[in-house]
């Protein structure tokens, strides 16, 4: 029994410790500078291109 709560403790640990470098990572990011990118890179505008095929009939060999 001595062993299983050993393991208890030890996975515990590890899980907080885990949980509190989630947070510090999660802040870290957060205090960046985001800024979203300029619009005149965006020179042309976006082509949409579009390809259809129809089968009006099909024959059997």
């Amino acid at each position: 029994m001595e062993r299983s709560k050993l393991i208890a403790i030890l996975t515990g640990a590890i899980s907080v410790i885990l949980a509190i470098a989630y947070l510090i990572l999660v802040q870290l990011l957060d205090y960046r500078d985001m800024k979203p990118a300029p619009i005149s890179q965006f020179d042309q505008a976006p082509a949409i291109i579009s390809h259809f095929w129809q089968i009006d009939k099909v024959t059997k060999v």
